[in-house]
Parts: structure tokens; sequence; C-alpha cells
């Protein structure tokens, strides 16, 4: 009977631990927003796995609140600039920090595994946390 008298304090200990870790997530999410955004390249004539690329890059991109998603059409001249800073003359994707200047190139990535969500969406998670 004198566990019970302990019972509410363990509960409080409990839920306030799992705030923390909750309010630990977040942060990571975060952080690698204000830090990162993604960027996909594309042409004018798009094919069904550039299209799902573009799919599958936006529903990852939504499980970090407020991370930039921009996608480009290196076919118009507005954006020659940027398609030139990348080297990219067609779809491509990219992890970018423009505070750094720092990217990561993830096509080859997406083409390997646009037609599999699930690999898809936890690798690109995966690389967007480290980096």
């Amino acid at each position: 009977m004198k566990t019970l008298k302990f019972l509410p304090l363990f509960s409080f200990i409990f839920l306030m631990f799992m705030a923390f870790v909750s309010s630990a997530q977040t942060k990571v999410n975060t952080v690698a927003k204000a830090n990162v955004e993604i960027i996909q390249f594309h042409s004018e004539h798009r094919c069904v796995t550039c299209l799902k690329i573009e799919e599958l890059t936006k529903e990852t991109v939504k499980s970090f609140t407020g991370m930039p998603f921009k996608l480009v059409n290196v076919d118009d001249t507005k954006n020659e600039n940027m398609a030139e800073k990348f080297e990219a003359a067609g779809t491509a994707l990219f992890i970018y920090n423009p505070k750094t200047g720092k990217k990561k190139d993830m096509t080859d990535f997406a083409f390997m595994n646009a037609g599999d969500k699930t690999k898809f969406m936890a690798g690109l998670k995966k690389e967007i946390n480290q980096f």
C-alpha cells in the first residue's frame, strides 16, 4: 500500500519526461529547418519519376515545420544563375544551407528510391537531420 502514495508523483514525473522528449524532437526539426532548405530543379518536360520525386520530397519536408521547399524550372531564364550555381540541367534534388552555401546532391538517391515511398522518405529525413 505504501507504493500507492508515490503513484501521483511517478505519474507527474513521467508526464514531465514525455513533455521534455517531445520538446527535444521539436527542437531537432526546428534546428534543421532554420539552416536547411530543399531545392528541386526540373525542366519543362517532366517524366513520371521526376513528378514522383517532387511529390515524395514535398511530403517529407512537411515533417519539418517551416522548412522551405523550392521548385526551380531550369528552362526558365530567370533561374539561369541558380541552375548554374548547382550545375543543374534537368531534374536534380539538393539539401542546401543558404547561410553557409553548403549543399548535398541527393539526385541519385532520389531517382534510385522514387519507387519506394517508405525508403525515400526515411532516407531523405535521415540525410536532412545529418546535414
